[in-house]
């Protein structure tokens, strides 16, 4: 399968580039949508399937399954996806936004925040991305960013998330959480916090995991967003941190400064100013590649792209 890519451009000397067609998604894809942004893609069958964040005309946010032979250009279905009971009795939630979507064992599984007394985090899982079934939710109210890792660890499925308030959260850890079945949730460790201002501003406000997580030999390479309180709000930026193979709540390096920040005018513009918010990466190993989809401004979707090797080594370099 043909990993999304383009070459950095020449003048470029950023250790992640934007695709130069950016955005990929825009926010009126399909009829009803307001907007569409922070949104999860993973390899499926003969190309690729995802999970679309497509708040409504209305703004009502929910989530929405789409189709690419390349990773780029995408079809996305009209309607949000209705999910069945999994194992709990009835489908519950009064919104559903930001999803993460990873491969595990037999089935893709799907994290996403759900409005239920507040925000919380969603789990659901689906074989074909035709049939959706939802579970229990896997925390309590008020948690946002709920990431899973691709793998056991420790015989354990793992989740990152940021608890969170019932607003717009002015602060925020990320913690990791363990689960014997993907239901009940426990062994919660704290793994890194915002920066003093003068350490690192660009995220000293709140973080929150970003894309799931991929084994290097440096270890897990994750990316992540960070806030900054400006005069004019919160500016969201895209970092990396590298996480201990066996005890990822173990931070390895996290770099001090950020790999994107709102420069171009569709990251700058739109329904929220300023904001870059990974939720995904495609990755081929063997040949040093990943693609990183962001949402740009809560409006639309966009792409970046990066050498596994160079982002390493900028994140050991340039670690706080």
């Amino acid at each position: 399968m043909k990993l999304p890519w383009q070459e950095r451009p020449q003048k470029c000397k950023d250790v992640v580039w934007r695709y130069t067609e950016n955005p990929i998604v825009e926010r009126d894809a399909i009829p009803t949508s307001n907007s569409i942004f922070n949104s999860a893609v993973v390899p499926f069958e003969n190309g690729y399937a995802g999970v679309f964040r497509c708040d409504n005309k209305a703004v009502q946010m929910n989530i929405f399954a789409g189709f690419s032979k390349d990773g780029i250009h995408w079809d996305i279905n009209h309607q949000p996806i209705n999910f069945k009971a999994g194992d709990i009795d009835k489908v519950h939630g009064d919104y559903k936004y930001d999803p993460r979507v990873v491969f595990i064992e037999d089935r893709y599984w799907i994290t996403w925040c759900e409005g239920h007394n507040g925000p919380t985090i969603g789990v659901g899982y689906t074989f074909d991305f035709k049939v959706f079934f939802q579970c229990e939710n896997a925390f309590l109210p008020f948690n946002r960013n709920g990431v899973l890792f691709p793998e056991k660890i420790n015989g354990k499925y793992a989740m990152m998330s940021r608890p969170s308030d019932n607003g717009h959260t002015p602060f925020g850890d990320i913690y990791l959480s363990y689960s014997p079945d993907m239901k009940y949730w426990g062994e919660h460790r704290h793994i890194m916090s915002p920066t003093p201002f003068k350490d690192s501003a660009w995220q000293c406000t709140k973080i929150g995991a970003g894309s799931v997580p991929f084994l290097t030999d440096e270890g897990w390479l994750m990316f992540y967003h960070g806030v900054i309180t400006t005069c004019s709000g919160f500016r969201y930026a895209m970092g990396s941190a590298i996480l201990d193979k066996e005890n990822p709540n173990m931070v390895k390096y996290r770099t001090q400064p950020y790999l994107l920040t709102p420069s171009e005018l569709y990251e700058q513009v739109g329904d929220v100013p300023n904001v870059i918010f990974p939720c995904a990466t495609l990755q081929d190993i063997k040949a040093d590649k990943v693609a990183i989809y962001y949402g740009a401004a809560d409006t639309v979707v966009a792409l970046a792209f990066g050498y596994i090797s160079e982002i390493l080594e900028f994140t050991k370099q340039n670690t706080l």
